[in-house]
């Protein structure tokens, strides 16, 4: 599953959700969370269950309810059998909610006639200041993750603190987060996911904020308008000079598999440089 551009779809609103999987995101989140009032909740899980076996497209993701809320095991019992491609899981405390909803999904797929584990997770692991120190937990048990992913706006609120300066920068303490989600991802032999731009009146700044979250090391940015999908496509493709590259480096190796390093355009490249030209060429 290509994960660039997950883009946000409110569960409760058929218009909104069927635009977002006709869009070139590479991801939809069809969202039961924060897009859906409490009362809403029930008529948004039911219109979502529906959808999915008709959403005949690559990448269609739900967003349920956290563990902690009393609609979590609702949601997951109707949207399961729909076989959506993953689940996102929001507010994951620690490596406890990812396992039991490793277990959960596998009861759940079983009694749907899926293969056990076919349906991957996505949490959102920075929501508070205490499940910014679980991340390395979370590492260790994150059996089907195929993502974490970033979340500013929640961590903030947890801290007491606004999400972003006035020059729309990170404030210290969500700059450690962001950066303690991408080592933990390493660790876990996973990619992550940059937190949402706020404004989608403003596509430099997107393209900005993408760019570098790119540089950093992400895999891709959430994404909450339809606007923020080509801006935030091109900052996570590599250019055709970096996959000459990455192609270079692998037939190097390939050629030379008892090497532990050779020349290239006059620069010496390593193991670690095969490493991150895999990682390239996977996202070309």
């Amino acid at each position: 599953m290509r994960l660039r551009s997950p883009l946000f779809a409110p569960g409760d609103s058929a218009r909104k959700s069927e635009k977002a999987l006709a869009s070139d995101a590479d991801a939809v989140i069809l969202d039961l969370e924060d897009a859906v009032a409490a009362p809403a909740k029930e008529a948004a899980r039911a219109a979502t269950a529906a959808l999915l076996p008709a959403a005949r497209r690559p990448g269609v993701v739900v967003r349920i309810n956290p563990r902690a809320s009393p609609w979590y095991l609702a949601d997951l019992a109707a949207i399961v059998p729909g076989r959506p491609a993953a689940v996102m899981l929001p507010k994951c405390s620690g490596p406890d909610d990812l396992l039991a909803l490793d277990h959960h999904l596998e009861a759940l797929e079983t009694a749907s006639g899926q293969a056990a584990g076919s349906i991957a997770v996505l949490p959102i692991v920075t929501e508070t200041a205490a499940s910014v120190l679980a991340l390395a937990g979370m590492a260790k048990a994150a059996r089907r993750v195929a993502a974490f992913c970033f979340g500013a706006e929640d961590l903030s609120a947890d801290l007491g603190i606004s999400p972003r300066r006035p020059d729309l920068s990170f404030p210290a303490p969500v700059v450690q987060a962001r950066a303690a989600v991408l080592i933990a991802a390493a660790a876990a032999g996973i990619v992550a996911l940059d937190t949402p731009w706020p404004d989608a009146r403003d596509p430099a700044g997107l393209a900005r904020e993408a760019a570098a979250a790119a540089q950093d090391g992400f895999a891709g940015k959430l994404c909450i308008h339809p606007d923020q999908i080509a801006p935030v496509n091109a900052a996570f493709t590599p250019s055709p000079e970096r996959l000459d590259w990455a192609r270079r480096v692998v037939a190097g190796f390939a050629a030379n598999p008892d090497a532990g390093v050779f020349a290239l355009d006059g620069r010496m490249i390593d193991r670690p440089h095969l490493k991150l030209a895999r990682r390239l060429l996977g996202a070309g």
